[in-house]
């Protein structure tokens, strides 16, 4: 591959990394859904419903998974992009009275359309991080993956920069960008979202010193943005130092392309410079010598051809290409390791996003006015989640002391349910620090589950295996929302609102305490799988 492929292929790298860090639309709904309960006089109930309703869009994410087969890329992300700006844009309309008042129907199927926008994006992302990147393709999923959690920070910084404060003003501006910003960023990415003709028979050279830069730049990111969440900063100085990071990994196609263009130079000059003087009577030296070269060009081609395939096999062992089997659905859903998977993901990570999706609810009810400063807080730790595994498997994937997926999902899973037992104790600061670690969990297991559907279940059905596997996501959102919502009701007033501990205490015993049957569980799986993991290191 050339290196003018190679500075496409990392700009479609960096295309990507900037629709994931604008698609998490969906993560903002906790910033602005008070306002949106009290402009459009709905119970907490409805508010939790409209929660389900964004996830149960993604029930229908197969959609663009077909899409992605029959057309080309580009438009596949303009589909996305569209439906967002209706789903959005048409609430925005409404909130801003520009509509007539919705019925609570109409809220719903539009929050389900503006649900299912991000699958769109999310399909093509996929699709061209395992189509461009062949021998990195867990490495460049999970990396690009990982700016999905700065998502709300970002839209967060915008609103508090340009927008006013009040509470409604600032819920019409989060819609009106959930609307617009992906458009006009798919917009511009989409002439970088196509295949690049790389040579899937061997491995470039220099792309493991790109990836280490590019998780040099992404760990510097969600440091600034960890920091800036924390810190007093006002919301343009953080939006200007949030764009500035995310155009920093041009850095890595500029060069890329600067390399080719002096190499092709330096390249010509050398033809230039060199003469050949042959006379007759060198012409028997020649034919020997050249025979000689031929012979030594052949042996280092089939050395050359025997290194290729050691470095294909060690990339696959690394980037955890090998697979238990290779099944579909009808016999993956008889197997007891999915049920268990299934399991641990619902009662750990699911529960998770459900708490992160009624943040906005239970920072009201604590007394609080943070919400924003939350949802920043959650989105930032939550990109260091996405970005962990990613991280760990590509640096230390030999390391003896690197512990199977199945292990590390019995890692991450233990905090969340101990930060529920936290969140008991009414101080802001076990608040604090309870978003932070759900953040970080919630988002490793999303990313490390990727690779646990691959490994366990294998490569060929893992589109239809893994959406599968995260329709959990949909009944969890449905079930511990609505149970969460009714408690809510329980404990509150006559208008429905509800101040005080007492709102989400029981609600919180009892996601602690599933959760921890989600770490008990995925120690099972753990136990269960051990022998397989053992084989592969």
């Amino acid at each position: 591959m050339s290196s003018s492929s190679k500075a496409f292929q990392w700009l479609s790298l960096v295309g990507i990394i900037w629709l994931q860090s604008i698609n998490g639309t969906n993560t903002t709904f906790p910033a602005y859904s008070s306002q949106l309960k009290n402009t459009l006089s709905m119970s907490q109930l409805q508010i939790n419903n409209l929660v389900f309703a964004s996830d149960a869009g993604k029930l229908f994410g197969w959609f663009s998974g077909i899409a992605a087969i029959y057309l080309p890329l580009w438009l596949v992300l303009m589909i996305g992009s569209l439906l967002g700006l209706i789903g959005y844009g048409v609430q925005f309309l409404f909130v801003t009275n520009q509509l007539a008042s919705p019925a609570y129907w109409q809220v719903f199927l539009l929050t389900m359309v503006a649900g299912n926008s991000v699958c769109w994006i999310n399909t093509v992302c996929y699709v061209v991080c395992i189509r461009n990147f062949p021998f990195h393709q867990q490495v460049a999923v999970g990396l690009t993956t990982s700016y999905q959690g700065l998502s709300a920070k970002i839209y967060t910084d915008i609103v508090s920069a340009f927008f006013s404060s009040s509470p409604h003003k600032r819920a019409r501006a989060y819609l009106l960008l959930n609307s617009l910003l992906p458009l006009i960023v798919c917009a511009v990415v989409a002439p970088f979202v196509r295949d690049i003709d790389v040579v899937t028979g061997k491995q470039p050279r220099n792309m493991a010193t790109g990836f280490r830069l590019m998780f040099v730049i992404t760990i510097a990111t969600g440091i600034y943005a960890v920091i800036t969440s924390l810190g007093s900063m006002i919301g343009i100085d953080r939006m200007i130092g949030t764009g500035v990071f995310l155009l920093i990994p041009l850095v890595i196609p500029i060069a890329e392309k600067i390399r080719d263009i002096l190499s092709r130079r330096w390249s010509l000059a050398d033809r230039e410079n060199k003469v050949y003087n042959v006379s007759i009577d060198d012409q028997n030296g020649l034919e020997s010598i050249e025979s000689g070269v031929v012979k030594e060009e052949e042996e280092e081609e089939h050395t050359t051809t025997v290194q290729v395939h050691n470095e294909v096999s060690e990339v696959q062992v690394q980037h955890g290409f090998g697979v238990r089997e290779e099944i579909g659905v009808k016999l993956m859903v008889r197997r007891i390791d999915f049920w268990l998977y299934f399991l641990v993901y619902f009662f750990s990570a699911t529960i998770g996003l459900v708490f992160l999706n009624t943040l906005g609810q239970i920072t009201e009810s604590r007394g609080s006015s943070k919400t924003s400063s939350l949802v920043s807080l959650s989105s930032s730790f939550g990109f260091f989640g996405r970005l962990m595994p990613s991280l760990l498997d590509y640096f230390f994937a030999r390391s003896k002391h690197m512990i199977s997926r199945p292990a590390f999902l019995v890692a991450v899973a233990a905090p969340i349910a101990g930060v529920f037992f936290l969140l008991l104790n009414p101080a802001n600061v076990s608040l604090i620090i309870s978003t932070a670690v759900i953040g970080v969990c919630t988002g490793a297991i999303t990313s490390i589950a990727v690779s646990i559907t691959t490994e366990l279940f294998g490569t060929k059905k893992f589109s239809i295996n893994h959406n599968v596997v995260v329709t959990n996501i949909s009944i969890g959102s449905f079930l511990f929302g609505y149970s969460s919502a009714l408690l809510y009701r329980k404990e509150g007033n006559d208008d429905g609102s509800c101040l005080g501990m007492a709102c989400y205490k029981g609600t919180f015993i009892i996601w602690g305490s599933l959760c921890t049957l989600g770490t008990v569980l995925a120690l099972m799986l753990y136990a269960r799988t051990r022998k397989f993991y053992s084989k592969r290191s």
